[in-house]
């Protein structure tokens, strides 16, 4: 673990086969972060496309890891982590955009909002328009991981409303229970106590939601504010795969956090119910497919 804090943003992005954006968001970086010092992770899970070459080539600044094989999204962070000396943490996904000075005023207002622990931004498209996909989230109650396991909400369009937090006040700021891991930025003391950024039992999916979990655990706040506004693609690498492998990773996680924050006859439930879930999407995956 780092002991040395004399850089005031660390900030860590994951990529895999993300030659298409990376260079757009680190560019927008520098620009969102003028008044602070930062140093910039890129932790490449074995991209096969031109990532790795275009960052080496284009960004000689960057602070890159190349992982031999795809170590998924937590552990990358944990591996930059492990070596940063910011006083903040921005966790950054390779599709975002930033707005200039946007970094410079989250990091401000952080500094006086001490009971906070993260804090995430309104996320937009390129258009300006609110990325509602993009919402913060509540914790998820047991009932909504079912829901979720078997995605109800394609026959039952209005069951996931309250965890979706549809009619959010995007233009409010305000306490909520997480936000979107594509845009945290995070106290460092959450780090020096979990030792960890994200629990490293998540391969893929839910570890943001742990990790404001977490957060809350020890008191702090998590926050969403509109003060800046970033350009979010939402999932280009995602969208590079299949909806079986989604379902996959993401049930697998979903058992993780169960048995992490649930009974354990809720962990049992979604092991029990997870296999039929699998075979209904890869049914669903072959039908979509065929016509």
């Amino acid at each position: 673990m780092s002991i040395f804090m004399d850089i005031d943003v660390s900030i860590i992005t994951v990529t895999w086969n993300s030659a298409e954006k990376i260079s757009d968001q680190i560019s927008s970086v520098r620009l969102a972060c003028k008044k602070y010092t930062f140093e910039h992770f890129i932790i490449d899970n074995a991209s096969t496309d031109d990532t790795v070459s275009l960052v080496k080539k284009d960004f000689p600044h960057i602070q890159l890891i190349e992982n031999k094989k795809n170590m998924g999204f937590g552990y990358p962070h944990n591996q930059a982590a492990a070596v940063s000396r910011g006083r903040y943490f921005l966790l950054l996904n390779p599709d975002m955009r930033l707005t200039p000075g946007s970094i410079d005023t989250l990091v401000a207002w952080m500094d006086k909002k001490t009971d906070v622990g993260i804090v995430g931004p309104k996320l937009v498209d390129p258009d300006g328009v609110i990325v509602k996909e993009a919402a913060p989230r509540r914790f998820p109650r047991v009932w909504e991981h079912t829901a979720l396991l078997f995605g109800f909400a394609r026959v039952f369009p209005g069951v996931l409303d309250g965890y979706l937090m549809k009619g959010f006040g995007f233009d409010k700021e305000q306490e909520v229970d997480s936000v979107r891991g594509s845009f945290m930025l995070m106290r460092r003391t959450v780090y020096n106590t979990l030792g960890w950024v994200f629990d490293p039992r998540y391969f893929i999916w839910y570890e943001d939601v742990d990790l404001c979990r977490e957060v809350k655990k020890m008191g702090m706040k998590i926050v969403y504010t509109p003060i800046v506004s970033c350009v979010d693609y939402v999932g280009q690498s995602f969208k590079k795969r299949d909806g079986f492998w989604k379902k996959k990773h993401f049930t697998q996680s979903m058992l993780v956090y169960t048995k992490k924050w649930y009974p354990w006859y809720v962990w049992i439930w979604v092991a029990l119910v997870r296999p039929a879930a699998l075979l209904i999407s890869f049914v669903y995956g072959k039908v979509s497919r065929n016509t």
